[in-house]
């Protein structure tokens, strides 16, 4: 997908929001919220509240926080997370909901809470009657021996019961620790090894029998296309959102289009949440 080529401006107004396409589903991914994040955070709920319930089903495929210590951390933020979720499955859109690397202890209580389903990663959907394989990204970043490591240590359900039991102050010095030395260590790190790998790429394609591939986690959104045992394979990796705007990819019947999600004000001054669709 070309992200150089003209858009159309849409504004989007909550009014709309009953208007639900039942042939509609949307993908998002690495909108890392947290309390350093406000801008990116109203822009979220706005996207909940507006956009979002036109589509019969969103998949946010991990990463939806900066950092998650357990269900039970009620910060004002997580609450308004919970509650604008709620009201999304409520208003009859569909949420599933994939582990990343950074709120992988999102939990069975959380789900209860949100209506929101956890799926595994990776799962396989079909569009269009395609294969198609949804991952967040990292177990594709196979290059990151180190990270790999510490992702199967982190995982181990021993090592997360243990976590679990801190208090709430405890998990949270830790996690801050966690992003402290998660920013340095990847400082040092080459770029390309915190992509994804070609080969694990091709293994899970393989594994699944699948001919299409979107996953997130590494914040470098585009298409790729190759054929794979005389198949033609896309890959759509999905955009981090950031504190301006963010990115969904859109399917409907028949075809895919990506759109992006930010916040203006029209001629008379009310704020409205708009989209620029991607032709």
């Amino acid at each position: 997908m070309d992200h150089n080529r003209d858009h159309r401006l849409q504004t989007v107004d909550d009014s709309r929001a009953t208007l639900v396409r039942p042939d509609e589903t949307l993908f998002i991914s690495d909108l890392h919220l947290s309390p350093e994040r406000p801008t990116t955070l109203d822009l979220f709920l706005r996207f909940l509240a507006g956009r979002a319930r036109q589509a019969a089903r969103l998949y946010i495929l991990g990463d939806l926080f900066d950092a998650w210590i357990g269900d039970d951390d009620d910060t004002p933020l997580n609450t308004q997370v919970r509650a604008a979720l709620r009201a999304l499955t409520d208003s009859g859109t569909a949420c599933d909901l994939m582990h990343g690397n950074r709120d992988f202890l999102i939990g069975r209580a959380f789900c209860r809470d949100t209506g929101c389903t956890l799926l595994r990663d990776p799962t396989l959907r079909y569009f269009d009657g395609e294969p198609t394989l949804l991952m967040h990204g990292d177990l594709l970043c196979t290059d990151d021996a180190a990270y790999q490591q510490f992702r199967r240590r982190v995982r181990n359900p021993f090592v997360r019961r243990l976590f679990l039991w801190k208090s709430l102050a405890g998990r949270r010095a830790l996690a801050a620790d966690y992003r402290d030395k998660s920013r340095a260590a990847n400082a040092d790190k080459p770029p390309e090894i915190m992509d994804v790998n070609q080969g694990a790429v091709v293994a899970c394609l393989r594994r699944f029998n699948a001919s299409r591939l979107i996953h997130g986690h590494t914040h470098r959104p585009a298409e790729h296309a190759f054929a794979l045992d005389g198949t033609a394979i896309h890959r759509l990796v999905l955009s981090e959102w950031r504190t301006d705007c963010g990115e969904v990819l859109v399917h409907r019947p028949g075809g895919w289009h990506r759109e992006l999600i930010v916040k203006g004000f029209d001629q008379q001054g009310h704020l409205y949440q708009s989209i620029t669709a991607a032709q």
